[in-house]
């Protein structure tokens, strides 16, 4: 039975090694294939070594961060689509490609109008495209101090892609954590994370099958619990949401069904009402939104782009690929996403545009006869991966939706850098104007600055943007494509309970057990609070002074059921419903 066994394991290896030589004939699928799910109980997922989790608390880099290297790996099955990747990928940031054919890929890109001068190639062993599964994730340690890479044990059989990680960090001289030996031997993928960059990390609960008792990989059975220690101690991330996966999409990543487009949009997916994984999108969404928040403490933003089908109209669960938009790359000034034919793409690159304003926007088609990309179960996203610029220079800022004519609009942000911040301004418009204005922002202390903005008598749309200068001499603007890309306000004269309405987020979390938090965009000088049940009983009453940020009430157990804050004052009555458990 031993020798049986040797000769077992022994065949893997030379499949996997052969496979090596044959990739390009037969490019391997985002998942599993089928002699890939014979080989994955006998294969060693673990490492006998074992790499300790970061000494100092660290901090997970945002999608939309400053990035200063796009890494892919040169399959030679999508040559079309690499290039097009590769030609925005230079323009933004330094290009790493893995391949075994320096010469021939290099020839290639420049016979077709890409410059090459800042391309870098790693000449080593690869088994996939997939590169956003296997490849390491940023992060800095104290938030914007040394940069590192963070490696998870990919739940594929193939080696030569779990070792990509290390071989970058190799190449860029940075340090190098893994998750590969128990007890934090952790089983993940990047198509199913999305990372805000202030500790809050979305997922579908793949990552719990994967990691519990019985799981194929062999490594150590952990709790919902350990795994959110794991997360924390190598990533920062403190907070880890995690929604069900769906029906219809084989893989379970989230990166085909959403993504993050700032630290509190979630672009989603739509389907028609009832069609494949629509009704369960939907229900992960309600539960983000009933029971989580974004970093600011106010509700998430949801913007909803439709899922194209097939020519002939067909959904994934109708023999339909999982062809998505929200797969998309962001990488520094430029958007990277999948289309599939003019008709459909035209209105998704266009609502791009409109939500990522001053972003160049590129369409690549992933779903052609040439090179069918997403007919293996992935776009754009799951091929590319970047590594983040040595010393962020970090600007957290919650943008202002909503004034008054002739108000005062306080602009905070959160501001650092390793060398600390010399100064920050301000840089506001109207609508229409050419030149903006700057107000210079002060330093509040914890790193916060701070601005007042006076807006204008007329109704209409102020527009600004936020720049910053390290005491090292770097400077950047949020957004980061600024000024041709900014924030807006709206500056009208809102009915006074619509703008009570509009300045009081919450409940949250809801359902609750017991507390529920409101969150005050705009302060209320005095403000009574009540407490009443579906019957109209009064539970609770209490009048505040100079109401503003976070406001939290505590609810008895005794209270059950479905009740009713009302929030009362000089603009009316506010009224938000909460669900007691």
């Amino acid at each position: 039975m031993k020798f049986t066994l040797r000769l077992f394991l022994l065949f893997a290896v030379v499949f996997s090694n052969q496979h090596i030589f044959s990739q390009q004939n037969q490019p391997l699928p985002k998942g599993l294939t089928e002699v890939e799910k014979g080989l994955i109980t006998d294969y060693q997922f673990t490492k006998p070594q074992r790499t300790p989790a970061p000494s100092s608390p660290v901090r997970a880099a945002a999608e939309w961060e400053e990035v200063e290297y796009l890494v892919v790996t040169w399959e030679n099955n999508y040559p079309n689509i690499l290039r097009q990747i590769v030609a925005v990928g230079v323009q933004e940031a330094t290009v790493v490609i893995i391949t075994q054919n320096e010469n021939g890929v290099n020839d290639y890109l420049e016979n077709n109008g890409v410059d090459t001068s800042n391309i870098i190639y790693l000449n080593r062993d690869w088994d996939s495209i997939w590169i956003r599964d296997y490849a390491g994730n940023t992060v800095y340690t104290d938030d914007v101090g040394e940069r590192a890479l963070v490696d998870w044990i990919y739940n594929r059989p193939r080696p030569n892609d779990d070792d990509a990680p290390a071989a970058h960090a190799a190449l860029l001289g940075i340090d190098f954590y893994e998750t590969n030996s128990s007890p934090n031997d952790l089983v993940n993928t990047g198509g199913n994370y999305m990372s805000d960059g202030l500790g809050n990390a979305f997922a579908s609960e793949l990552i719990l099958e994967e990691n519990q008792a019985g799981n194929p990989y062999g490594v150590s059975a952990k709790s919902e619990a350990q795994i959110d220690q794991i997360m924390e101690d190598y990533m920062g991330i403190t907070n880890y949401i995690k929604m069900e996966t769906l029906p219809y999409d084989a893989i379970h990543h989230i990166d085909m069904h959403m993504k993050l487009l700032d630290e509190e949009t979630l672009l989603v997916s739509r389907y028609p009402e009832g069609v494949a994984d629509g009704p369960q999108i939907e229900e992960n969404i309600d539960y983000v939104l009933s029971n989580f928040n974004s970093p600011f403490g106010t509700p998430y933003k949801v913007k909803w782009i439709d899922a194209p089908p097939s020519t002939s109209g067909n959904y994934p669960d109708n023999n339909g690929y999982y062809r998505t938009y929200s797969n998309s790359l962001i990488i520094n000034k430029s958007i990277l996403l999948p289309t599939y034919r003019p008709e459909v793409d035209a209105a998704a690159i266009a609502y791009y545009e409109e939500l990522m304003p001053g972003y160049n926007v590129v369409g690549i088609d992933v779903d052609n006869n040439d090179e069918p990309l997403i007919a293996a179960t992935g776009a754009i996203h799951c091929i590319t991966h970047t590594i983040g610029v040595s010393q962020p220079l970090l600007i957290v800022h919650q943008p202002i939706a909503d004034a008054v004519p002739s108000s005062t609009v306080t602009i905070d942000a959160s501001i650092k850098h390793i060398s600390d911040i010399a100064g920050a301004k301000v840089f506001w418009r109207i609508q229409g104007e050419t030149d903006y204005q700057e107000v210079a922002m002060n330093a509040a202390g914890d790193d916060v600055w701070t601005a007042e903005l006076n807006m204008p008598d007329a109704s209409g749309v102020v527009e600004y943007y936020i720049w910053a200068e390290a005491n090292s001499g770097k400077s950047l603007t949020r957004p980061l494509v600024a000024p041709e890309g900014f924030w807006r306000i709206n500056v009208e004269l809102l009915a006074t309970q619509e703008f009570a309405e509009a300045s009081i987020a919450g409940p949250y979390p809801n359902p609750t057990t017991g507390a529920v938090k409101f969150n005050f965009t705009t302060p209320f000088s005095n403000m009574n609070v009540s407490i009443t049940n579906i019957l109209g009983q009064e539970l609770f009453s209490q009048d505040f002074d100079n109401v503003q940020g976070e406001l939290s009430l505590d609810l008895q157990s005794q209270w059950q059921g479905t009740l009713f804050a009302t929030f009362s004052g000089d603009f009316g009555n506010v009224t938000k419903k909460i669900l007691k458990l």
